[in-house]
């Protein structure tokens, strides 16, 4: 179904518009109103990485009058493989500072205002007030229930998509409307249960396809056409070529949109990122370690990552035994691990993972299980720089 325009429509449009957006002004499901309401829209777009790409590409180019962007990070070599708004021109340069640039190229008359910061629950009411509409295309968690708490507070559509590996997820959550994020995942995931895009790696053109999905969603909503993914949840699965879409409902229970929640609920932020494992168990700096790989009594590294990983950046010698293989126990049947007295390091790609592959070989009866602090990310920068990374 469709829903009443977000977004008043702008003055008429300059003959210049008209040639720039005869396109949409064509179709009869945009048509010129549909334009005009674009012109006249505020969006703001959490991240301008992979999903925040052809977002923001793509609204700009569709002629959305005013775009805020929030982000705190620089563009990095590995970005470049996913988040197209970026060039080679741009790396170590604020994401945000970069897409301004982009947009200014593709879109001279849409307002970008970049804002070089991280969305928390404590800036996230004054960031969201002003717009008609927010996409979130962050891949954390602490900003999702930040983002999705302000939304609902203040009564504003909140466009998702995630991303990891090669399946994406999209939905438009609307309190009021159907249901707020917290409805249908009204818990965190443990700590470490969800590999980052870092850990797990994404499909680029993957991004493409769910941005462009955000982007279309945001269109509709903010003109009032077409069917939004209100009370529904997209999922696409890129390698069996699929898309499939579930129903979703609101909670009544929900502590934020819920029947009966106090005004001051939906303001109160119920998740904290968890705190790091790895300052609970025994660790080793990478020189340190790098300095007992070089004595007489080297101790064992264990590499606790995919071989995908490891492919790209991995120590000199290693055993590769996946962190799974420690969950379940197997991991310490494995012959090479049979010298229980020795010191073993245990090596992810920052230390977070092996921190989880540490505690439990300790837990097992391994006294000399120690974490590599930082992971190889850390051995790169601080024993060898040559090494790539990711």
């Amino acid at each position: 179904m469709a829903y009443p325009a977000l977004a008043g429509p702008a003055g008429p449009l300059s003959a210049a518009q008209l040639r720039r957006y005869a396109r949409h002004v064509m179709l009869p499901e945009l048509g010129l109103e549909g334009q005009q309401r674009l012109l006249g829209s505020r969006v703001l777009v959490l991240g301008a990485g992979g999903l925040g790409s052809p977002v923001l590409t793509y609204l700009a180019a569709a002629g959305v009058g005013s775009v805020t962007v929030v982000d705190d990070d620089v563009v990095e070599e590995s970005n470049l493989q996913r988040q197209v708004v970026h060039g080679v021109g741009d790396l170590g340069r604020l994401k945000v500072e970069s897409v301004a640039a982009t947009l200014a190229e593709l879109a001279p008359g849409v307002v970008v205002a970049p804002v070089a910061a991280r969305f928390t629950s404590d800036t996230a009411a004054e960031l969201v007030a002003g717009h008609h509409l927010v996409l979130d295309g962050t891949d954390n968690f602490p900003t999702r229930y930040a983002a999705n708490d302000a939304c609902v507070t203040a009564g504003v559509p909140l466009v998702w998509g995630s991303i990891l590996g090669v399946a994406g997820q999209v939905s438009v959550w609307w309190a009021g409307q159907g249901p707020c994020y917290r409805c249908v995942f009204p818990d965190p995931p443990p700590p470490g249960s969800v590999p980052s895009c870092g850990e797990a790696g994404v499909l680029g053109a993957l991004c493409g396809v769910i941005g462009s999905l955000m982007a279309t969603q945001a269109v509709q909503l903010l003109t009032g056409t077409g069917d939004p993914l209100v009370g529904r949840l997209l999922v696409h699965d890129a390698a069996a070529s699929t898309f499939d879409t579930l129903r979703v409902r609101a909670n009544p229970q929900c502590p934020v949109c819920g029947a009966g929640t106090p005004p001051a609920a939906a303001t109160t932020p119920a998740y904290a990122a968890p705190p790091s494992d790895a300052a609970a168990v025994p660790s080793i700096g990478a020189k340190a370690l790098a300095a007992a790989l070089a004595g007489p009594n080297p101790p064992l590294v264990v590499d606790v990552r995919p071989q995908g990983e490891r492919e790209i950046a991995a120590l000199p010698a290693y055993v590769a035994v996946h962190l799974d293989d420690f969950r379940s126990g197997a991991a310490f049947a494995r012959p090479e691990l049979a010298d229980r007295a020795r010191t073993m390091v245990l090596v992810c790609r920052s230390g977070a993972r092996s921190a989880e592959a540490t505690a439990l070989a300790a837990a097992a009866g391994y006294p000399g299980a120690t974490n590599l602090d930082g992971g190889v990310l850390a051995w790169a920068r601080e024993v060898d720089p040559t090494m790539a990374t990711y």
